[in-house]
């Protein structure tokens, strides 16, 4: 089951990196470091403006698509240096403004960084449905990879 926080709130990145440390830092004290996978996520989200409390949804949207979407739509991505993530506004053909946070080469190579400074044992992916070839030259240029069965 998909959980619904995100789709519920205001506009923001998937996963801020500041947001993201403080998660990790309190489950280092819980658990071995040894023993913990940094989940990464692979996806990103549309919102309609103006956001209002309790009608509006995001959509759920692949990265792929939300650099398409900037591109069909002349958006400029922009780089929110304190959640460490792309975002981007645009009018879609009905004249309606959007919103769109997704994670991008710099996102997710901020997100790896962080499993050898916490001393993880590795990383996991949510969603690989999603093809994003970006993910892979990040992952290859960072680390050795295998499959654990």
């Amino acid at each position: 089951m998909k959980s619904p926080y995100y789709t519920l709130t205001p506009p923001m990145a998937v996963s801020p990196i500041d947001k993201v440390r403080e998660v990790l830092d309190y489950a280092v004290t819980e658990i071995d470091s040894k023993k913990i996978f940094l989940g990464v996520p692979n996806y990103g989200y549309d919102w309609m403006l103006p956001f209002v409390q309790g009608e509006s949804r995001a959509t759920l949207i692949s990265n792929v698509h939300a650099v398409e979407l900037a591109r069909q739509y002349g958006a400029e991505i922009q780089f929110d240096e304190t959640a460490q993530a792309p975002f981007f506004r645009y009018y879609d053909r009905q004249g309606r403004q959007h919103e769109v946070w997704f994670e991008d080469a710099r996102s997710i190579r901020r997100k790896l960084q962080l499993v050898p400074e916490y001393g993880f044992q590795g990383v996991g992916y949510w969603n690989l449905m999603r093809p994003f070839p970006q993910n892979w030259t990040v992952l290859n240029a960072l680390y050795h990879i295998r499959k654990i069965l």
